[in-house]
């Protein structure tokens, strides 16, 4: 295949930030020029966040309508993204009292490297429409929260420029493209930069039919990763977003599970697959070889009416028998969200849309604000259930529908 450069073509945007300000409609020339100020008038609100669903709110606020939808938005009528959180709710906790938990440890390791808590930041795209500095400020953020984030291939920041940023361990998004070229470049540009793992999300064949963005003709940025590899100057023939026509024109419907093999011959690192909703699947992931598995529905975005993660990660992790290590995607806006992962197997969860929304409400201080309002409630519920540390969190701390279903016969 070739690998001449191609120049990315330039496209204008609208204006990446604007803000509501006394009831000041986004989008003016008075809501444009107070939007230098926006930051410390939320910053000073008498009404500040005190969990993670409060961000939204503000996020909603300070972004043009384009780029929240975005970002909040979900695939066709969005049952499963108002799904992947409810299925948590319907998910109960079983404590236990008299256990000394006068110190709680929530450290863990994933692939052998420590983090603080169980909470990773999850691959999402374009930082940069929610404050300037873009993946820049969330990466900063994860390594302040020692933590892992996992960079996105359609990060607004370049690769190199995210490893830069701070001293900390990452991991990188790729996707597998109709040029196999390219994305064994960006694979290999991630490894030689420190990237720590490769996460490979195979829901994709196809980006999934995000009506928001089309009803919003969303512009998408120019992809960074891309930049000098590929044009992006897509023309829509028909009612689609820019972004669905660049992704179903570039992504790799062909991808089967015999390519994880090239991946493999590529890159040395570790390699994660993302999107796995069955045991079906689990167990044709790990007789493929890879070394972790991200039980995740793309944050509801691809194919509406697919599972909440939550509601099958026993079942992936029933199929994985141990043999990689089980991560959750999906719906977590609560420690004991959390909790009652870690109790139906996940060695830890990643969290996208809070992350988006405090770093657009609040810039990298809003981001790490939500891991540590994640993390300090997650230790509460670790405490109040009668678990000084993550691997006291077993099966019998938790009941789903399923067991309550042989009650009812």
């Amino acid at each position: 295949m070739s690998t001449q450069p191609v120049n990315v073509a330039t496209q204008k945007l609208p204006d990446m930030r604007y803000e509501r300000h006394a009831g000041v409609p986004r989008q003016t020339d008075v809501s444009k020029a107070l939007a230098h100020a926006a930051h410390p008038v939320l910053g000073n609100s008498s009404s500040e966040p005190v969990n993670v669903n409060e961000f939204e709110e503000l996020a909603r606020l300070a972004l043009p309508n384009m780029y929240y939808d975005y970002y909040a938005g979900g695939a066709e009528d969005e049952h499963t993204l108002r799904e992947n959180m409810q299925a948590f709710h319907r998910i109960t906790i079983r404590p236990r009292v008299l256990v000394d938990v006068s110190q709680v440890d929530m450290s863990t390791t994933i692939l052998g490297y420590p983090i603080s808590a169980p909470i990773l930041v999850a691959p999402t795209a374009a930082h940069k429409l929610a404050i300037p500095e873009g993946e820049l400020a969330t990466a900063r953020a994860a390594a302040a929260a020692k933590t892992i984030m996992v960079l996105s291939y359609s990060s607004s920041c370049s690769i190199e420029e995210v490893a830069s940023s701070c001293n900390a361990v990452r991991f990188f998004q790729l996707y597998i493209f109709k040029r196999r070229d390219i994305s064994a470049l960006l694979a290999q540009r991630a490894e030689r930069h420190g990237y720590k793992a490769i996460v490979l999300t195979a829901d994709t064949p196809r980006l999934g039919r995000r009506e928001a963005d089309i009803k919003n003709k969303m512009i998408y940025p120019p992809e960074k990763n891309l930049e000098g590899l590929i044009s992006i100057n897509i023309q829509c023939v028909d009612q689609g977003s820019k972004l669905e026509t660049f992704a179903n024109q570039m992504m790799d419907a062909s991808l089967r599970w015999e390519d994880i093999r090239w991946l493999r011959s590529i890159t040395s690192l570790p390699i994660l697959i993302k999107g796995i909703l069955t045991h079906e699947d689990a167990t044709r992931a790990v007789e493929a070889g890879v070394d972790g598995i991200i039980v995740s529905n793309h944050g509801a975005r691809q194919l509406d009416f697919s599972p909440a993660p939550v509601s099958v990660l026993e079942e992936v992790v029933d199929a994985v028998k141990g043999k990689v290590p089980v991560l959750l995607d999906g719906g977590v806006r609560r420690g004991t969200d959390v909790f009652k992962a870690l109790a139906l197997g996940a060695q830890a969860v990643l969290i996208g849309r809070p992350v988006l929304f405090g770093l657009a409400a609040k810039g990298e201080g809003g981001v790490r604000t939500v891991l540590e309002m994640l993390k300090n409630e997650l230790e509460t519920s670790m405490a109040l259930a009668g678990c000084p540390c993550i691997k006291d969190i077993t099966r019998s701390h938790v009941r789903t529908e399923h067991d309550r279903l042989p009650s009812m016969l």
